[in-house]
């Protein structure tokens, strides 16, 4: 490893990026094996997510290190700025994809089916409104209300992002203790949206019989909701490294971009959230 004085740091060539196209290899090959019926998918699945997860711990292990024996200057801050802005951004798009095929259902396409003569070629007894189901849809379903579970696990996670900004000001004040403890707190409030949310999913199949097959609705429901619930795992996840890098005494008051990086991913889902418990749950 070598650092240009004043300049950009050079890392060492790296050989993590290999496991981690043998981790995606092995995950994509388990996953066709499983959607044939082949025999070894699950197993292939399961060592591709293994390796994937040594992967990741070892290569971020590697940035840790780095990071806290002094090699990244402010350029490389920058450089790390910029990288997660952008990873933000991308994910902005992917949401506002799902988004816009709600938007486009909802709004566009079911008004355009009302026409007389359009709904006749469609199926018996269709009525152009929302939720709309399909033909092959038997049985009805009940939408999932806004003011019931989806309206706690929005009070938690608009909590969870004022508890970790009070974090990060604990940072900033070099108040470790208020650090930890908030830390510790948005991690509770992030897992008990995932177990709201795992709980909502059951009542929905259950109790609604509302599932990923009744028609438009389920499917933006489902895809929208889960897509944002994978990435509060991820969130919580990503909260859980940065606290355990605050009880061992990382970042400083002056240089703690790796915890303000979760902290705007962090805000970000709750954002999508807010978006989702509108146009989703409650319009």
């Amino acid at each position: 490893m070598s650092t240009q004085p004043g300049g950009y740091y050079l890392p060492s060539p790296s050989h993590w990026p290999i496991f981690g196209s043998i981790a995606l290899f092995l995950m994509a090959f388990g996953g066709v094996l499983m959607m044939n019926g082949a025999g070894g998918g699950t197993a292939t699945l399961v060592v591709g997510v293994l390796v994937m997860i040594y992967m990741l711990v070892g290569w971020f292990g590697t940035v840790i290190g780095e990071s806290e024996s002094g090699k990244y200057n402010k350029q490389v801050d920058v450089s790390f700025r910029w990288g997660m802005s952008w990873f933000i951004f991308s994910e902005v798009m992917f949401f506002a994809a799902f988004f816009g095929a709600l938007f486009y259902m909802r709004v566009l396409s079911v008004p355009w089916l009302a026409d007389a003569d359009t709904a006749a070629l469609l199926w018996p007894g269709f009525t152009a409104e929302w939720p709309a189901s399909g033909p092959a849809i038997a049985e009805q379903f009940t939408p999932m209300g806004a003011w019931g579970l989806p309206a706690i696990n929005t009070a938690i996670l608009l909590t969870s992002g004022v508890t970790i900004t009070i974090a990060h000001w604990a940072l900033k004040e070099n108040k470790r203790s208020t650090l930890n403890w908030f830390m510790f707190l948005t991690i509770a409030l992030g897992l008990t949206f995932i177990a709201v949310q795992a709980y909502e999913y059951g009542h929905a199949y259950k109790d609604l019989n509302l599932t990923l097959e009744s028609g438009a609705y389920g499917a933006t429901f489902f895809m929208l909701t889960g897509f944002h619930g994978f990435h509060v795992t991820v969130g919580t996840i990503m909260l859980i490294v940065i606290w355990l890098r605050c009880l061992k005494g990382h970042f400083k008051p002056e240089n703690h971009f790796g915890f303000e990086g979760v902290a705007w991913y962090w805000h970000f889902v709750d954002v999508v959230w807010l978006g989702l418990f509108v146009f989703v749950y409650w319009l």
